[in-house]
């Protein structure tokens, strides 16, 4: 299993939010690229990009600490926030983002991100973001009355790099991850799973690791000095 250090801009800063809201912000780096350098050194082989401030305009904003931390990392970034329209695509791509994420415009127009998988093929990963079982967008402001399970078996069959599953009542919230839907999910669909949000623990990241994810995102705790993150990346290997 992969770990995947968060890093979420807003403002062209790195901060954490509690269950996506926007008021309940720590600022932890004002400067993001030291921030992907310090995981890369400490061993991270991929770093999961945020723009907080794209999710909310539907654009994206934070591309100026997004293309310093892509040149200052020197591994692959996926990139999710604000992601809406193909020029958002192109234009990320070209600032090196190995990955862009896309959640909300799926939701609401599949047959553009089927599309988008197509003409960027294992370049795009699914973002499902769930409250309660159910899928949330907007920057987690809406509640759809689509379940995770559906959305995820209705994408199988895009050639999508992964999906990332988001329990948003867990995220930044310290308290463990959601084994049991997570790994639900990714039975279901052929497709690699990234578990997101409540990652806090070793233990927490060997009982993701047994069930055979593809990888686990891990924000908070690592910037809280909770979980080490070389400690983590071996007890993601096994």
């Amino acid at each position: 299993m992969r770990i995947y250090p968060a890093i979420d801009l807003r403002g062209g800063q790195c901060v954490r939010l509690r269950q996506g809201d926007y008021a309940a912000e720590t600022v932890f780096d004002a400067d993001p690229a030291a921030v992907a350098r310090r995981w890369v050194e400490q061993g991270a082989e991929w770093l999961h990009l945020v723009d907080l401030d794209g999710a909310r305009a539907g654009r994206p904003i934070n591309t100026t600490s997004v293309k310093a931390i892509v040149e200052a990392a020197g591994v692959p970034c996926q990139l999710g926030g604000g992601l809406r329209e193909e020029s958002h695509l192109e234009e990320v791509f070209a600032l090196g983002v190995a990955r862009v994420i896309l959640g909300s415009r799926a939701l609401q127009d599949p047959a553009w991100c089927e599309a988008m998988c197509r003409r960027f093929p294992e370049r795009v990963v699914l973002g499902i973001d769930a409250r309660g079982g159910m899928v949330a967008t907007e920057g987690w402001l809406h509640t759809s009355e689509l379940t995770a399970l559906d959305l995820a078996q209705h994408c199988a069959s895009w050639p999508l790099a992964a999906i990332v599953y988001t329990d948003i009542s867990k995220d930044g919230m310290l308290a463990g991850p959601n084994v049991e839907a997570t790994s639900e999910l990714a039975a279901s669909v052929s497709i690699p799973v990234i578990a997101s949000g409540g990652v806090t623990t070793r233990e927490d990241v060997l009982r993701l690791a047994r069930t055979g994810l593809h990888g686990a995102i891990v924000g908070r705790a690592l910037y809280e000095g909770r979980l080490d993150l070389a400690a983590a990346i071996a007890a993601a290997r096994g």
